[in-house]
């Protein structure tokens, strides 16, 4: 039997966790389980900076992939994003570069990049479709990030068509799960709502919401999105990317989630929205069509299902989480 090294860049954070818990529990015979064969090894940025040719050669050296999962960034919110428009855009140029010809140099069978919904035009009609990331450009606030997340899209065709390789890329909506960020200041609205309504409990102050509660999302429990990735490394050869989503009506509103925390966390405070506050876009729909036409049916946790598991996991693991706060010192 043919030896299979997966290896997961990124593999300590949100969605490498979530990977690694589905490949860790599916039991045998699932589509996304473990197959026999097979080492996952999922690494950190600890073992080498990817933006650093040389020590991402050494990774590779070390492990012998045969396949990749790339999931490695510089992430921010947006106002890190804004203010470090060069730095996101040069960091990801130089880490997705290295990944990609390394993987290259090393004859690696397939690469499967992970892109985010800002790489879409900021003018665009809706719902967003994986034809439509080219057709102008992205939002201002990320330009960055989201340029630098587009070339993954451009360097995978060219090495297709230069070189033949079986490199393509995904597309997550807004995800959420255990292993979050849920650092207050630098946090995606899930997370950063649980750990503030957190706080609002722990000291009997109020939970005050930002904005209208209106605006429509579509969330992606990390654990789904864990197989849809493993489906995608496993069966989807084709370069074009692909949107890995729940459905568009399956949408819902900030007021819906924030509901939805108050009562997984138990808050029984005082609890309001702020609607001094902007509310940001109403809504910016995809569409998992093209998944949904290729996987043949795919069972989605229910949202408040998926919620309850990651306020659980972050209020058992409240010492060890991505906090933002200053780690104790023992």
């Amino acid at each position: 039997m043919s030896k299979t090294v997966v290896l997961v860049t990124g593999g300590t954070g949100l969605v490498g966790q979530a990977i690694k818990h589905v490949i860790e529990t599916e039991p045998e015979g699932s589509r996304f389980g473990k197959r026999p064969g097979e080492t996952w090894i999922f690494a950190s940025s600890s073992e080498g900076d990817l933006r650093d040719a040389a020590q991402t050669r050494k990774l590779y050296e070390k492990y012998k992939p045969t396949h990749v999962i790339h999931l490695a960034a510089l992430v921010g919110g947006l106002f890190k994003n804004m203010k470090y428009k060069l730095t996101f855009l040069r960091d990801n140029i130089l880490i997705n570069d290295n990944v990609l010809h390394t993987s290259y140099e090393n004859k690696v069978q397939k690469v499967v990049s992970c892109l985010s919904t800002c790489v879409f035009p900021d003018k665009v009609e809706y719902p967003l479709d994986e034809a439509k990331i080219h057709i102008g450009p992205p939002h201002e606030s990320n330009f960055g990030y989201a340029h630098a997340k587009r070339m993954v899209d451009v360097q995978n065709r060219a090495y297709k068509e230069e070189f033949g390789c079986n490199f393509t890329s995904a597309i997550p909506t807004n995800v959420f799960g255990p292993h979050d960020n849920f650092d207050l200041e630098d946090s995606h609205v899930i997370p950063g709502l649980v750990h503030k309504c957190y706080l609002a409990k722990k000291n009997s102050t109020p939970f005050v919401v930002a904005g209208t509660g209106k605006p429509l999302r579509q969330f992606i429990f990390s654990w789904d999105l864990a197989k849809l990735f493993i489906w995608t490394l496993r069966e989807y050869d084709d370069v074009e990317p692909v949107i890995l989503s729940v459905g568009e009506d399956e949408e819902v509103s900030i007021k819906q989630v924030a509901d939805a925390i108050v009562r997984a966390v138990g808050f029984q405070g005082n609890y309001t929205f702020d609607t001094s506050r902007a509310d940001g876009q109403f809504r910016k729909p995809a569409s998992n069509k093209k998944l949904l036409t290729l996987i043949g049916g795919f069972q989605f946790t229910p949202f408040e299902q998926a919620l309850d598991i990651t306020v659980d996991w972050f209020l058992k693991n409240y010492d060890m989480a991505r906090t933002g706060k200053a780690k104790k010192t023992q």
